[in-house]
């Protein structure tokens, strides 16, 4: 029997769009699907200061195909040297929609990102100040840290002591992938959000490690055990207003992905949507999908939700394809392991 699931159009709230030729395959496989997202700034170079981040608006809208609509929300990446005053005035301007904190060194192109939080508390200021969201890389980077504990401690040493510091600085935990993460998302109030992924909802460590390594299961921050899978599940599909979809779709070729120190990043843009269908619907949560992808996210960000919408249909498994090609070489399209039963119907 054929099921419909209708919801408003959902929005990403974090995405990497990359730059040149790969941002010209992959902004479709997003725009198709999502009414906006927030864009990750982490380019080399980054996208520093509201003329970057200006040109790079320009670049994504010049490479979306002509029959699509798509808003991409623009982030500044926070340095050392970021001016308190730029942010402000982009901000005003409404070209930019938050500020991405990077730990240096915590993943992908994050080289300059912050050592000293010291440095930074200025701008943290002018953003509580004026509303501005500060979306965090929730890891430490501290060589005696275990990766799988990075997270735990990041909130801990650094995420709390910047809030405490700062109380009106509306902050995202990016990629929450604990239940420490969950839990102290849950317990903090309206001025703390939480993205979620869907390759997080789907894989634990094992799905990496287990019968050898699995490349294009490998992301930052890395997957961890099945308890802190199932705590994110609840969290997605609970309804609760704190946690959004963020997909961290994060696209690399093959050949940076299946190498001796592969890039970090599951490519999740093309079949996200029928991916969650799956989830919610196996954790009899279907009813919180609207939530969760369309307006939980908005709320946060002080955002209209979209007023167009989006139908699923679950019927035969979909097809979609094992890779995207880009110019720069072939992208390998998240594999979830299991059949995928629902179609978006734009």
């Amino acid at each position: 029997m054929t099921q419909t699931l209708t919801l408003r159009r959902p929005d990403d709230w974090h995405l990497h769009l990359r730059d040149g030729e790969m941002l010209k395959a992959v902004l479709p496989e997003t725009a198709r699907h999502f009414a906006r997202a927030i864009i990750m700034p982490n380019l080399v170079p980054p996208v520093v200061t509201s003329s970057d981040a200006n040109a790079y608006c320009d670049r994504i809208m010049a490479a979306l195909p002509a029959d699509m609509r798509f808003e991409p929300l623009m982030t500044l990446y926070l340095t050392e040297d970021t001016d308190p005053a730029d942010v402000a005035a982009a901000a005003t301007r409404g070209l930019v929609k938050a500020v991405k904190l990077y730990p240096a060194g915590a993943t992908t192109n994050s080289a300059s990102g912050v050592q000293d939080f010291d440095k930074v508390r200025p701008v943290f200021e002018k953003m509580a100040e004026i509303g501005l969201p500060l979306c965090v890389h929730g890891e430490v980077t501290d060589g005696d840290i275990d990766i799988f504990d990075r997270e735990a401690v990041f909130i801990d040493r650094v995420l709390d002591p910047i809030r405490r510091a700062t109380p009106g600085l509306k902050v995202v935990m990016e990629h929450i992938t604990t239940k420490d993460g969950v839990d102290y998302a849950r317990a903090e109030g309206d001025t703390l959000g939480a993205t979620i992924t869907t390759h997080h909802l789907i894989i634990n460590r094992n799905h990496i490690l287990v019968g050898g390594i699995k490349p294009h299961y490998y992301c930052l921050p890395v997957a961890k055990r099945e308890t802190h899978r199932l705590a994110l599940r609840e969290a997605a599909t609970s309804g609760d207003a704190t946690f959004f979809l963020g997909t961290d779709s994060a696209p690399h070729i093959d050949p940076l992905k299946e190498n001796s120190c592969g890039c970090a990043g599951c490519f999740t843009a093309t079949n996200t949507l029928s991916c969650l269908a799956e989830v919610f619907e196996a954790d009899g949560a279907l009813d919180k999908l609207e939530a969760f992808t369309s307006l939980n996210g908005p709320a946060f960000y002080g955002l209209p939700v979209n007023e167009d919408t989006i139908t699923l249909t679950k019927g035969d498994p979909v097809n979609y394809p094992a890779k995207i090609a880009t110019g720069d070489g072939p992208v390998t399209v998240f594999d979830p392991g299991f059949p995928l039963h629902w179609r978006v119907d734009t």
